[in-house]
């Protein structure tokens, strides 16, 4: 009996592929390990508050955006295995400043910098990427996001026994249980640069010479390019308007204060336009040069993909976030019961973003296969909106595992496609449809504490809806994404 090859570990291109997910896993354990120690922390430190708690979970998304960004193009210009590795060593270090924080302000902007860390992500992408062939990208990076994603489901099954079982007889037990959860990263980080490689032994890395913004091909690529930029900052912008809503301290002063939000709204601003400008300095003399036809890509398929991400990666984030109060109170269970319904909701990472990249390299198509699964997202949340009390509760459970497999479907699906639509550019491409995940979550967030839950079911599904037709018209199907070799390798 043949072994399967996803264990066969005398290949080294399983072996990356398990090392880099690994990775990938630590930097989401350590992402997402102070949710499930927030009430341990709030019972133990009688200076912080339930709206700190607030404060810093906003803050724990406010640098991913830029941070998937700027790593994108680090991870073109040096290889993905220094900047996997320099990644889960740095920020090591912002984790032992949280666990170990006696000040609000230390906790604050330790889980600032920690943000950053949701980058991780896009590193993983190249890299497994130039290690498969073409035919088996989308299994292979749907496999490494689908078990890389169950860090943060880790961290909240292990944490709190640590922090209650193991270090229970320590005072503030749970500053351990975090210390442990660095230490973890600062190793591994070690050993990646030690047994990963770039590329296969024959192979020479393709990147760019040097880090800077992206090159657009044609001059309505370039207009499109700067579009797009705009809600990578308006996120933030968003972000920094919601934190001045959080009130702090019992005389209800703002967080941040008007004269504090309109600065960050005026500095956002000029790094937009001293982006922008930058952008242009690249790009105008080399469209007025003429780019060579080998190097021409379709800033179109960048913008679709953007939307599908937006649509399922900011849908998850969102619904994982106010899931539990929904079952609560829509079926009068307990919290323990209604954490575990909508746990369902996450745990399905571990094989339906696999599925969704296995799909794209079996159906022969990978733009119907991201069709097919963003109308299926769409019907999902519209079933999700029509939820009520009169339900039968498993079949309210149906419904969301259904419309999650969908969900995380799609994202292994959109990754299918981005490592092909320009090779030496893959680490920004997926940076910018990364951090478009975030914006999703960003916007999707706002817009949940402004409506009923039903309702905001039905917005997410014409969010799905608008990135099924945005990538009808202009996605397009990857040129040699089949083949048994990249094009430029054969």
């Amino acid at each position: 009996m043949q072994k399967p090859e996803i264990i066969d570990f005398s290949q080294e291109r399983i072996r990356m592929l398990h090392y880099t997910w690994i990775a990938f896993f630590i930097t989401f354990y350590l992402w997402f390990n102070m949710a499930p120690l927030a009430t341990t922390m709030l019972a133990s430190l009688d200076w912080l508050t339930p709206d700190h708690i607030k404060i810093l979970a906003i803050c724990n998304v406010a640098l991913t955006i830029p941070a998937r960004i700027v790593v994108g193009s680090l991870i073109d210009r040096f290889g993905p295995r220094k900047i996997f590795s320099g990644l889960l060593i740095v920020m090591s270090i912002p984790v032992f400043f949280f666990a170990f924080g006696n000040s609000f302000m230390q906790l604050l902007v330790s889980r600032l910098i920690l943000s950053s860390i949701g980058a991780g992500f896009v590193i993983g992408i190249r890299l497994v990427a130039d290690w498969f062939p073409p035919k088996m990208v989308g299994r292979a990076e749907g496999f490494y996001a689908g078990w890389g994603n169950f860090g943060s489901a880790w961290a909240a099954m292990t944490l709190p026994w640590l922090a209650l079982e193991l270090f229970g007889q320590y005072e503030n037990g749970w500053r351990y249980a975090l210390a442990i959860n660095g230490f973890v990263s600062l190793i591994y980080g070690f050993i990646f640069y030690r047994i990963a490689r770039d590329v296969p032994e024959g192979k020479k890395f393709k990147g760019i010479k040097k880090t800077q913004p992206f090159i657009a091909t044609s001059w309505g690529d370039l207009v499109q390019l700067i579009i797009w930029t705009f809600p990578l900052l308006g996120a933030l912008g968003a972000l920094a308007w919601r934190l001045s809503n959080v009130s702090i301290g019992n005389n209800g002063e703002s967080f941040i204060s008007d004269t504090m939000l309109y600065i960050i709204w005026g500095l956002l601003i000029f790094i937009f336009i001293a982006h922008v400008g930058k952008t242009l300095q690249i790009n105008i003399p080399l469209l007025r040069k003429g780019i060579p036809d080998k190097d021409k890509y379709s800033f179109n398929s960048v913008a679709a993909l953007n939307t599908t991400y937006f649509a399922n990666f900011g849908a998850e984030l969102a619904v994982v976030s106010m899931l539990p109060a929904f079952f609560e109170s829509i079926f009068s269970i307990s919290p323990t019961f209604a954490g575990m319904v909508a746990a369902s909701f996450a745990v399905v990472n571990l094989f339906a973003r696999p599925i969704g990249g296995v799909l794209s390299d079996t159906l022969g198509n990978r733009k119907r296969t991201m069709l097919i699964y963003m109308i299926g997202i769409t019907i999902g949340f519209v079933l999700m909106g029509l939820i009520n009390a009169t339900w039968p509760i498993w079949m309210a459970i149906v419904v969301t595992i259904l419309c999650s497999i969908f969900v995380q479907g799609a994202e292994g699906a959109t990754f299918a496609v981005i490592p092909f639509i320009k090779k030496n550019m893959t680490g920004q491409i997926s940076g910018m449809a990364g951090a478009y995940g975030n914006v999703g979550a960003v916007v999707y967030l706002i817009i949940y504490s402004m409506v009923d839950a039903q309702t905001f079911f039905f917005i997410l599904a014409g969010g799905a809806a608008f990135s099924f037709l945005y990538c009808l018209i202009f996605l397009k199907e990857p040129e040699g994404s089949f083949l048994e070799e990249y094009a430029d390798e054969a």
